[in-house]
């Protein structure tokens, strides 16, 4: 199979282009300012795995019972899902949540309490941990982790994965908007590395036919 390569920024646009509630992607620059590339084979299906893995983000935040919650240390060595969002996105982030956890309830009991699905606000000032306690459940699962935090923090950890997120917004209908790009990142329980993307167009049949693949640290 041929190669190419392709920036995260790219893939992150391409993902936001049929975003309008959520708004468009803020880029994907790295901390210095340059645009993070990857290699990244060519998309013929829902996931695009990458030849350059992410390293997980070192992000302490708080999750939905207040406490400090290590995304390192708590998801070592467990296959895990990443996706930045908010709880009053009207319609890709709650479909997103939706998908998985129709896809997760598809999995062997064992594979799904090895899964690690975390959910991280984009919208920390009305995202509170109670709000998202309150929130995710409904949207997709109770197994799910919310996490919430200071924005900075989360916009870096987001960064680190190629994901352009903004501060919320108000426009002129006094409506409150959270720029963010809509990618889902999968990390092997082997390498605990950033392995695949998945992109808003993602179905529940796309998820289920991969995650038993994901959870073994296999590509899909």
């Amino acid at each position: 199979m041929r190669y190419k390569t392709v920036t995260v920024a790219a893939l992150a646009v391409a993902a936001a282009l049929s975003l309008s509630a959520c708004g468009p992607d803020g880029g994907s620059d790295n901390a210095d300012g340059s645009v993070a590339e990857v290699s990244a084979r060519p998309k013929e299906k829902a996931a695009t795995v990458l030849d350059r893995p992410f390293e997980k983000p070192n992000l302490v935040l708080t999750d939905t019972t207040g406490k400090p919650y290590d995304l390192r240390e708590r998801t070592k060595g467990k296959p895990t899902l990443i996706y930045f969002g908010y709880t009053h996105c009207p319609d890709v982030c709650p479909l997103t949540m939706s998908n998985i956890a129709v896809a997760r309830k598809q999995l062997p009991k064992a594979d799904q309490d090895r899964l690690q699905v975390v959910f991280v606000t984009t919208d920390p000032q009305r995202d509170t941990a109670a709000e998202l306690a309150k929130w995710l459940p409904a949207a997709g699962d109770p197994s799910f982790v919310g996490l919430t935090g200071d924005f900075p923090t989360i916009q870096a950890g987001a960064r680190q994965l190629g994901i352009g997120i903004e501060p919320s917004t108000t426009d002129k209908n006094g409506k409150v908007v959270s720029m963010h790009g809509t990618q889902v990142v999968a990390f092997s329980p082997k390498t605990d590395r950033g392995y695949v993307l998945y992109g808003e167009d993602t179905t529940p049949d796309d998820f289920i036919k991969d995650l038993p693949k994901i959870i073994k640290g296999e590509n899909p």
